[in-house]
């Protein structure tokens, strides 16, 4: 069977079973195999492809400028200044090397050693899984003194490749409308894709990408371009903080054909934000680069702290947690042929690579703080107020492990349990007040619904340090709730429920609350999010009823729809509750219309970006108050309920 075809099997399993799906129909078939799903993940997707095989031509050397333009029909351009995409005749596949990347699977010059040293994509699929998913396609490609185009429709060639006249410019042009019959979404968000080409600018110096969306009146652009790298990369996240040291330390060092890059600066704020990346993919999963970075940077900071004496009189070494307390790193290295494995292919395994991340980090950090001793001393002191912080927590952490939380502390007549004992079917809700905890218990299935009622706000954790965290009341009855610990002693396997929903009132208020455990689970459980276990329930908003018949409504159109529906005729009157607390629903219509699995919306909390999000949650619950107005000035528009 050929690269570019798939079989799908039938249950008979004869030879007349196996349906062989030719050329990028496999692709069409089974688009959440190539691009993870047809929502709006997916449909961004499509542009990231085409923007990697210009960032490869960077990588390559062969580019500095990109420009990716959405157009008023939500199609793509994207247009690089490099070599342009081969136009000769393939010599065994008989068709332009164009055509053949473009509508055969697994074809680029991705595989070719000596056409890239480096390449951004994992499989080889990029820009022919666009052409297939592509209401149509066009490209130009500038290349040999001449412009030459082809045209596709869902990946079929309906232009073969012209010659439209002269041209002194090199580069590939790709423009491409998503399928109506494949994405369930097909507009672009400008900030989605902006947040991605501006961490690409910073991956890759030097290179200017350009954005533009024609759709806005008047249109919008954003020029992104870092020609410190990576340094610009961590003063940007670090931008709201104070920094321990002025400026970022940063080394680029290739070792064993190996380029290792990185920058990062310490801050007085309590939470670790190191991202990695390996040939510009975000490695959020981390894998052996990471490792070897965490090893050598408590090896490094540790050697240093003895050297110096600064630990003399505190009688003990310096853990890993307690030294990246306030680091903010940025990880970047460039392999041949990098070895991804976890359950999104995102967890770098080349065994290899750890051992040269070390070397290069005990080096050349070892190096830069002997030279640099006020530095080295203030990394060190916040490292051992660190430590000091992680034995009082040592202490208040013990009461909230899983076996003695649950003995000691006093939650029988607080947390009201399920009564089955498997995670895998078992869910808590924590839910907003004593009222509408009350409601929810008598509401709920007792069998797999557990309810955790929440006194008022909890703390904000971004501004705290653990051993505070551990200190607070409702945080302490949450962790012992869940009880998988958190830190170093978090098991994802201890979990006692797979569904962990968070349940607060449609107001500011609730909304104030929802965020506030959102950045206690990223900030001291990230790993409940990326296993999936974390949701946020959605009550209605509106409840729209005419003598007996009912009807609960989410948004103002449907309650609009209903009203219309309902007073059609004229005779009787509609009435409507706008529901602010979800005390004032009873237990029936609580269950009803938030918690019953067959009727409920639920809305499950993933992590796409973790630079991002951790960028959003320093915005909105840092120190700093000016990134908070910019945030609300940019924002405010979109407010469609406020309670005044």
């Amino acid at each position: 069977m050929a690269a570019n075809e798939t079989a799908v099997v039938t249950p008979g399993y004869k030879a007349d079973s196996i349906q062989v799906l030719k050329g990028l129909e496999a692709v069409r078939r089974r688009p959440g195999m190539y691009i993870g799903s047809t929502g709006e993940n997916g449909l961004h997707h499509l542009v990231y492809e085409v923007v990697d095989n210009s960032i490869d031509e960077a990588l390559a050397g062969f580019a500095d400028h990109i420009t990716i333009t959405i157009h008023p029909d939500n199609s793509v351009t994207v247009t690089d200044n490099g070599r342009g995409i081969p136009v000769d005749v393939h010599p065994t596949e008989k068709i332009p090397g164009v055509e053949l990347a473009l509508t055969v699977l697994h074809a680029g010059g991705k595989f070719d050693k000596s056409s890239y040293k480096v390449s951004g994509g994992l499989h080889g699929v990029g820009v022919s899984v666009v052409n297939a998913l592509s209401e149509r396609l066009e490209v130009l490609v500038d290349r040999d003194g001449q412009r030459h185009h082809m045209q596709f429709v869902r990946g079929h060639t309906t232009k073969k490749l012209t010659v439209l006249g002269k041209t002194k410019s090199t580069g590939t042009t790709v423009r491409f409308k998503p399928d109506p019959e494949i994405f369930q979404v097909l507009e672009f968000n400008y900030t989605t894709l902006a947040d991605r080409l501006r961490q690409l600018a910073f991956l890759n110096k030097g290179v200017t990408i350009v954005l533009k969306d024609e759709r806005a009146d008047p249109p919008k652009e954003d020029t992104f371009f870092a020609k410190g790298g990576l340094v610009q990369f961590v003063e940007w996240l670090n931008r709201n903080k104070k920094a321990l040291h002025p400026k970022p330390i940063t080394f680029l060092v290739t070792k064993d054909d190996v380029e290792v890059d990185i920058a990062l600066q310490f801050e007085d704020g309590y939470n670790e934000n190191t991202f990695t990346f390996v040939n510009n993919i975000n490695t959020h999963e981390g894998g052996t680069h990471l490792t070897g970075f965490k090893a050598a940077l408590t090896r490094t900071i540790n050697d240093v702290a003895k050297r110096r004496d600064f630990l003399k009189k505190e009688g003990f070494t310096l853990s890993g947690e307690d030294i990246r307390e306030g680091l903010t790193c940025v990880l970047h290295v460039k392999v041949r042929e990098p070895q991804f494995e976890g359950q999104t292919k995102t967890k770098l395994g080349n065994s290899e690579v750890e051992g040269i991340v070390k070397t290069v980090v005990n080096e050349h950090l070892g190096n830069y703080l002997e030279e640099h001793p006020p530095v080295a001393r203030a990394i060190i002191e916040k490292a051992v107020s660190a430590a000091r912080a992680r034995e009082a927590a040592r202490k208040a952490r013990d009461l909230v492990r899983k076996k003695s939380g649950l003995e000691n502390m006093v939650l029988p007549g607080k947390l009201a349990d399920c009564s089955i004992d498997d995670p895998a079917h078992s869910e808590i809700y924590l839910v907003e007040g004593d009222s509408a905890g009350g409601s929810a218990k008598q509401g709920r299935d007792r069998s797999f619904q557990a309810i955790l009622p929440l006194r008022g706000k909890i703390l904000n954790v971004e501004r705290a340090r653990i051993d505070k965290i551990l200190s607070n009341e409702e945080i302490r009855a949450i962790i012992t709730a869940i009880g998988t610990g958190v830190r170093e002693d978090f098991t994802l396997a201890d979990a006692r429920y797979h569904k962990i929903i968070i349940m607060t009132d449609a107001d500011v208020d609730g909304a104030h609350i929802r965020t506030l455990l959102l950045t206690f689970f990223f900030r001291q459980m990230q790993e409940l999010i990326e296993a999936g276990y974390i949701y946020i329930a959605q009550p209605p908003l509106y409840r729209v009823a005419r003598g007996k018949e009912e009807v609960y409504c989410y948004a103002e159109p449907e309650r609009d729809e209903a009203v219309k529906r309902m007073s059609g005729d004229g005779k009787t009157n509609v009435s409507i509750q706008r529901y602010k607390g979800l005390g004032e629903m009873n237990p029936g219509q609580l269950w009803k219309t938030t918690m019953d699995p067959d009727t409920r919306t639920i809305l499950r909390v993933t992590m796409e970006d973790a630079v991002e999000a951790s960028k959003l949650f320093d915005e909105l619950m840092g120190d700093e108050v000016e990134p908070r107005r910019l945030f609300i000035e940019r924002n405010a528009k979109y407010v469609t309920n406020l309670d005044v």
